[in-house]
């Protein structure tokens, strides 16, 4: 909000050849490494080549244009340095629309994206195998871009591309038929089948004509044969049971199951696509789509026994969500290590002659270790993400249990507090970067993590129950003079930036970014409250009332960015 204001103020200070809205300003500004030098930052190198001058004589000319128009009593002042132009804000009348605004429940949200419908792919586990803790970075990372997105104004379709295709069903419905017990598939579906694969995989290592024996068991699948398609059908609903389950708790929700097999009826549209656009060649008795000029390998379409591979599955999906669900932007939300291949099947289309191709992003995230250890399903080292969550849940309840052995409804808190600890110990990083995920650091109550983050948030809520903040905001007006010493101003400028804070996450597809902002607000608002006791016995009413405002301010915002991130925000803990 500080930055729409400052833009206002600097934009008629520009000429009109600089060509420059004051949304497009917006987005420029910066906040100074110093608080000394000001409030808001304007690099003025963009401008230097355009308008013949030096940028710190640009910063000069622009400060002395809105030094003359303000004219407001020092409530905004300008000042060049070093080829910024700085704008300090001393008027108490910022504060105050600041922290009003601030309280509104649909404060941060804009129309950035209105009209526009995004597709978003995200979460996407194999049927019969595990959710695993793997699974928490595109499940987590998906639905955190699906609200930012809806926040900013986007129409959201969340996707879950289920993993029901391929030989790895001929594989397991081998291992059934071998090793099965039926019993134990009913009563443990996931377990069980998980223990299938993984046998499956170590004897066909002493026994390689397992391999084949999967391969034709998936053909007998493909031409439709009862007896194994119900099997099949079997692993896919007791899977989504299970996958229902972890998904609740995760307070994640789907608009759409399409897995593979959704679009086997498809395919066969898509080869006759690219034989009639001349685009299929032959290689080594595969048809491939040659990439070369694009500085990629051939993206491989049929196999030499003329049977399909998922690039060609991942063209039909693509152009499914254009033609069907509308799509104006589809996001995948899959591991860095599918990079190549998105980059063939996005190519391949815009070969194809669909422009739409343009919208289609791959939004990758590095690998999730365990104490350093990587999973593998075949080898059935696998850490169940129900798991994770229950010893997460099972910790916060202890520390509960220790420091607030009184508290209603300890078990809800408990599963907030510890299903949120998962969630934004994955959320904290940067997306691209690996992650080596550690329980005890993220269910810890103090450093950067959830809940941290969610203590922060009820102890404001005890403050304004504490403060009889409803009483007294109904009496007084916010005054933002009770709100100028330098913590209390911080933590005002540090709210003021929610909505581009918002904004830039959607511009990077980066939950990161609104994770380091809401700790940033955290550490803003604690420092506002040890500057001085809010409720000090004989204070001015009127200033505890502006005081509990900010205070209020800065629930909402936590709430609200938490809530983005998909981290509940209890009240009391």
């Amino acid at each position: 909000m500080l930055t729409t204001i400052a833009a206002s103020i600097i934009a008629p200070s520009l000429p009109a050849e600089a060509d420059m809205t004051e949304a497009k300003l917006t987005g420029m500004l910066e906040v100074p490494p110093q608080r000394e030098m000001g409030d808001v930052s304007l690099p003025c190198f963009t401008f230097s080549k355009l308008l013949r001058q030096s940028p710190q004589k640009l910063a000069e000319q622009f400060a002395d244009a809105i030094n003359g128009i303000v004219g407001r009593d020092g409530e905004v002042r300008a000042a060049a340095l070093g080829g910024y132009l700085n704008l300090t804000f001393g008027g108490a009348h910022w504060k105050s629309d600041i922290v009003g605004a601030a309280l509104a429940e649909d404060y941060g949200r804009s129309r950035l994206g209105e009209g526009k419908r995004v597709v978003i792919d995200m979460s996407s586990p194999n049927i019969a195998k595990p959710l695993g803790i793997g699974h928490l970075r595109s499940t987590m990372i998906g639905n955190a871009l699906a609200n930012l997105y809806a926040a900013t104004g986007h129409e959201v379709v969340k996707v879950n591309h289920l993993g029901d295709w391929g030989t790895q069903f001929g594989k397991l419905i081998v291992a059934y038929r071998r090793w099965g017990d039926t019993d134990a598939l009913r009563n443990e579906p996931i377990a069980e089948s998980l223990r299938l694969y993984v046998r499956f995989h170590e004897e066909s290592e002493r026994e390689p004509a397992l391999q084949d024996e999967a391969r034709e068991a998936f053909a007998l699948l493909e031409r439709g044969d009862e007896e194994t398609h119900e099997l099949w059908r079997f692993f896919v609903d007791e899977s989504m049971k299970e996958f229902h389950r972890v998904y609740d708790r995760l307070s994640v929700s789907f608009d759409h199951y399409t897995g593979e097999s959704f679009y086997n009826d498809r395919i066969d549209a898509v080869v006759r696509e690219l034989e009639a656009s001349g685009l299929l060649e032959e290689s080594d008795g595969a048809k491939v789509v040659r990439l070369e000029e694009l500085g990629l390998p051939p993206c491989l379409i049929l196999k030499k026994d003329g049977s399909t591979i998922y690039p060609v599955r991942d063209l039909a999906t693509a152009i499914y969500r254009k033609r069907e669900l509308g799509a104006d932007e589809m996001l995948y939300v899959v591991g860095a290590e599918q990079s190549l291949h998105f980059q063939q099947v996005f190519a391949v289309l815009g070969k194809l002659g669909h422009s739409w191709a343009a919208s289609c992003r791959h939004v990758p995230f590095g690998l999730m270790t365990v104490n350093g250890k990587k999973m593998s399903t075949r080898r059935g080292k696998v850490v169940f993400l129900e798991d994770v969550l229950d010893e997460a849940v099972e910790r916060a309840l202890a520390i509960i249990e220790e420091k607030s052995p009184s508290l209603p409804n300890k078990k809800k808190v408990s599963e907030a507090v510890g299903v949120g600890a998962v969630i934004f110990g994955d959320l904290k990083h940067n997306r691209q970067l690996s992650v080596d995920f550690n329980l005890e650091d993220a269910v810890s109550f103090e450093g950067e993590t959830g809940p941290y983050l969610q203590y922060t948030h009820a102890r404001i809520c005890s403050l304004l129950g504490k403060g009889d903040y409803s009483a007294l905001r109904a009496k007084y007006p916010i005054d933002g003079s009770y709100l100028a010493a330098e913590p209390a101003w911080e933590c005002v400028k540090t709210l003021s930036r929610f909505e581009a804070v918002l904004a830039e996450a959607v511009r990077d597809n980066e939950p990161f970014v609104v994770a380091k902002y809401l700790l940033a607000v955290a550490k803003s608002f604690n420092r506002f409250y040890n500057a001085g006791k809010i409720l000090a016995e004989g204070a001015d009413p009127a200033e505890v009332a502006s005081k509990l405002a900010l205070a209020a301010a800065a629930a909402n915002v936590l709430k609200s960015g938490l809530g983005l991130l998909g981290i509940a925000a209890p009240r009391e803990m």
